[in-house]
């Protein structure tokens, strides 16, 4: 098992924001997690990159207990986070944030290297290396933060709502380029509003609600839900 988490409870205050949470993500897999804004989703995957911690449970990555370890120890292991709002360093071109992602990595070939293949995903981020990132579309954004997450060689890249606030087309773009990472070697625990698009990728879900893991299963049987049709594929819901 790549990534392990049983019986999960994070506390914000006296607030109770995940209750007893158990998941976990094979290696090779698309694993997404769908639920309401609030849910607790973003939560559980700040918690496992050492933002949060946890006041009772265990999050354990190939054996690595993760729960006592600092964000950037976690990194080491080989997660990368691309956190919810793109949260990329507006000042600072596209070429610098990419090489920031690379921080923990000495070697200059490999950095290069992964340069390379960052460039290769995201021809837009190398016409537009130089630039400030404040001076890029959304959609451009959210190619850097996960450009960025790339440049560490993740074995598990976690997305936290890789689609939101971008037109359907880039939508489907994303979505692209999440499969040809997956397909290229990379596990992915995906967070993301657009159910139907994050189940249609996924190989299994969970679905959260208020900090309770309700169901779990396939993509194709959480698809085939009644009960989530309704709540999150239905016409005027896409609930996350």
């Amino acid at each position: 098992m790549m990534l392990k988490i049983e019986n999960l409870h994070v506390y914000y205050d006296a607030i109770h924001a995940i209750k007893g949470v158990t998941l976990n993500v094979q290696e090779g897999e698309i694993v997404s997690l769908i639920g309401a804004n609030g849910a607790g989703k973003t939560t559980i995957l700040r918690t496992i990159s050492g933002l949060e911690r946890a006041k009772e449970g265990s999050i354990e990555f190939m054996g690595s207990k993760l729960t006592d370890m600092s964000a950037p120890e976690i990194v080491k292991l080989g997660i990368s986070h691309v956190p919810e709002g793109r949260r990329v360093f507006t000042s600072m071109s596209v070429l610098e944030n990419l090489e920031l992602g690379a921080y923990l990595s000495q070697n200059k070939q490999s950095r290069d290297k992964n340069l390379e293949k960052v460039f290769e995903h995201f021809p837009r981020l190398y016409e537009r290396r130089q630039q400030l990132a404040g001076t890029l579309s959304g959609g451009e954004q959210q190619m850097l933060a996960m450009g960025r997450a790339l440049m560490s060689r993740p074995k598990l890249m976690m997305l936290d709502e890789p689609s939101m606030g971008l037109a359907p087309i880039l939508v489907r773009q994303i979505f692209d380029i999440i499969k040809e990472i997956h397909k290229q070697g990379t596990t992915i625990l995906l967070i993301e509003q657009n159910a139907n698009m994050a189940l249609s990728i996924a190989d299994r879900a969970y679905v959260l609600e208020t900090g309770k893991i309700v169901m779990s299963g396939s993509a194709k049987e959480i698809m085939q839900s009644e009960d989530i049709k309704n709540a999150y594929l239905g016409g005027a819901v896409h609930g996350s």
